[in-house]
């Protein structure tokens, strides 16, 4: 099993006790490659009786530093799946339209129907995030954020949305490096985004916010913390929590459907 960090509510939390770079029990890749693979089978079989069943829905959201592999582990993760029973959502900078609308709407649309997965690249937590560190929201505002949250999250929950939360934790050393490769492999040039080496700059600051929403927005919806300094640790440790995820739901195979047995009888006979 991996360890993560299923973060206790309204406790505050320290990342620095939290080393990215750990792996748990295992030492390697290789030691977790058998149990990925049948964590890989058992969640698209969940994913089936998901959207068979049609009475829960799932909402993964991914938030971490720049570089910390939000993309590469939502392709990796969720690869398997039925595409028609998954999206995935980048949040970046609102559009003028979204900007019109209060923080919370872009989300809401994207929020996933019953027997749906649905992915956040980032999400609304951005806008108790960069918009501070931007000074583009007060404290004041901040604060009422965070209650507009944790209602948000209980209003999801009470309507069959299980909303699991990710913090993709990572030193500040392997994101210098991981710039670093951006720019001296041309291959990877278009991954480079000059604003990321201006928001390490606020590397402390962002820790310290992060800190502060662990805490503060955790009421129906906890957050884990991965470790993900190396990446198929990370990979395998969401792996195992999206599984859990679904666990929880008690998913069950949808009854047989009498009706569909006088159409059955017309088929065969037609095969015949």
């Amino acid at each position: 099993m991996a360890k993560s960090y299923k973060l206790i509510e309204k406790k505050k939390i320290h990342l620095s006790s939290i080393d990215p770079k750990d792996t748990g029990r295992f030492q390697h890749k290789e030691d977790v490659m058998a149990e990925t693979a049948a964590l890989e089978q058992e969640l698209e079989e969940l994913q089936k009786k998901l959207i068979a069943g049609k009475k829960h829905a799932v909402l993964f959201i991914f938030q971490g530093m720049d570089c910390s592999g939000k993309d590469g582990v939502i392709k990796k993760v969720f690869a398997g799946l039925h595409p028609q029973g998954i999206s995935a959502y980048s949040f970046k900078k609102p559009t003028e339209e979204e900007a019109r609308h209060d923080f919370l709407w872009r989300a809401h649309r994207a929020v996933p129907e019953l027997g749906q997965i649905a992915v956040f690249n980032r999400s609304y937590y951005e806008d108790v995030l960069i918009t501070r560190v931007h000074g583009e929201v007060s404290e004041e505002q901040a604060k009422k954020r965070f209650k507009h949250i944790n209602h948000f999250e209980t209003l999801l929950a009470d309507s069959g949305v299980k909303v699991v939360k990710i913090f993709l934790h990572i030193s500040k050393q392997f994101q210098l490096e991981k710039l670093i490769s951006r720019i001296e492999d041309p291959s990877k040039n278009w991954k480079f985004d000059p604003a990321d080496v201006s928001e390490r700059k606020a590397w402390k600051q962002y820790g310290e916010l992060y800190e502060e929403l662990f805490e503060k927005c955790s009421k129906s919806a906890p957050w884990y913390v991965v470790s993900s300094d190396n990446r198929w640790y990370r990979n395998y440790a969401v792996l195992h929590i999206a599984v859990e995820a679904l666990r929880s739901l008690a998913l069950q195979d949808p009854p047989a459907n009498p009706e569909l047995l006088p159409m059955l009888e017309k088929l065969k006979r037609e095969r015949d």
